[in-house]
């Protein structure tokens, strides 16, 4: 990884009935660090060290409360090698074909225990990567957007399995350098595909907007973008957008996080003629380098050496 670059995974989760869901990131290079902007402030070049800005954020929603967490840590909390993150006391790791993580975090900033498991079944692997900058600095690759996730949680009290989606980013300079903002989703339609659609702000002013169909046999479409759909902004107004068949609004149908410069949402649309319910998020980059907003983050992202 190069100095001031980074790598994320990324896992979201809805359960069979709709009630319950998860997001869960592990970072290196954390990209909503804080501190790890404040070095590459710092260090010449930008150049700072990747592996001491690590963290795992995750997020409970549904019948047994709501929960999110990401404390930061540095990089003696960092262990990997070629099937295993570790960073302080949860770790993810590919063992007999699935993902399995443990979860051991505190929320902020009133504490509280997250502590808990979940394996995810890839139905396939997906291998191939996306650049998302003309110049090939950041890529998006979809590992698993069909699968089946288990979920047993304790604290709080989370059982219950459902659909999951897995990808890698990775890229080699910060993310604000190259893009102002995006929307991406990823919808599991009615019979068990997956349609993931992104669309990027790039700062060099060329557009990006991907449209992708995913089976379950590892088999991966690209189609038409539908038209835009306008959503309403947030709390903090960040600007939401998304796509949906000619004819068909989209509609939030739950807010999951809302923040000066990040919103989750869930999104209900229409695509190739289904209903689906979508995992959404909206990111604006400039929010995010605001000075207010750096100042308020450590509020919610603590820092740990380990």
């Amino acid at each position: 990884m190069a100095p001031g670059g980074y790598a994320w995974w990324y896992v979201d989760a809805l359960s069979d009935d709709g009630d319950s869901g998860l997001t869960l990131i592990a970072f290196v290079g954390s990209v909503f660090s804080p501190y790890y902007a404040w070095q590459r402030r710092r260090a010449p070049g930008g150049a700072a060290d990747a592996t001491d800005h690590c963290a795992i954020n995750i997020a409970l929603y549904g019948r047994g409360g709501k929960r999110w967490a990401m404390t930061e840590r540095g990089r003696a909390a960092l262990a990997r090698d070629a099937t295993t993150l570790r960073v302080g006391p949860s770790a993810l790791r590919w063992r007999n074909g699935a993902l399995e993580a443990e979860i051991d975090e505190v929320t902020v900033p009133i504490p509280s225990r997250v502590r808990g498991r979940l394996r995810v079944e890839p139905l396939a692997v997906m291998t191939q990567p996306y650049a998302l900058d003309a110049g090939g600095v950041h890529h998006w690759q979809p590992i698993a957007p069909c699968a089946r996730i288990d979920v047993e949680f304790e604290h709080p009290p989370h059982v219950w399995r459902g659909h999951a989606y897995v990808d890698h980013n990775r890229g080699d300079a910060p993310l604000e350098r190259h893009f102002a903002r995006w929307d991406w989703s990823r919808a599991t339609l009615p019979g068990g595909d997956v349609v993931v659609l992104y669309d990027v702000e790039r700062r060099d002013g060329t557009p990006l907007s991907l449209a992708l169909r995913f089976d379950a046999a590892g088999r991966v479409a690209g189609f038409s973008p539908p038209p835009p759909a306008a959503l309403p902004t947030t709390g903090w107004r960040i600007a939401r957008g998304t796509r949906s068949d000619a004819g068909h609004p989209a509609r939030v149908r739950a807010t999951l996080e809302d923040t000066p410069f990040y919103a989750r949402s869930l999104v209900e649309m229409r695509l190739h003629g289904e209903p689906a319910t979508a995992v959404h998020e909206s990111l604006s980059l400039d929010r995010f380098t605001a000075p207010i907003v750096q100042a308020m983050l450590p509020f919610r992202m603590p820092r740990r050496a380990r």
